[in-house]
């Protein structure tokens, strides 16, 4: 698997193709096959650098509510 912050890229990146407020999980930016291939340390800290991303950015990305499992919801504002 590659290093976390090619996945990181490779996240954001994804969210282009998002449609404007759709809500969606970080996981929900890859492929069932590749998300579980992603070690769970490694999954982990994509999401809090993802996160991080979203927070430090003004951008066309959200942070909007947490999960029963505690997996942070995000939903696309703008189109780009």
């Amino acid at each position: 698997m590659g290093d976390v912050n090619e996945l990181l890229e490779e996240a954001i990146k994804e969210t282009e193709n998002l449609n404007v407020g759709e809500a969606f999980l970080v996981k929900d930016l890859f492929k069932g096959y590749v998300w579980n291939r992603i070690p769970r340390k490694d999954r982990l800290l994509l999401g809090t650098l993802f996160l991080n991303y979203v927070n430090k950015i003004e951008g066309n990305i959200k942070a909007i509510e947490k999960t029963s499992s505690n997996q942070q919801r995000y939903k696309k504002t703008i189109g780009k």
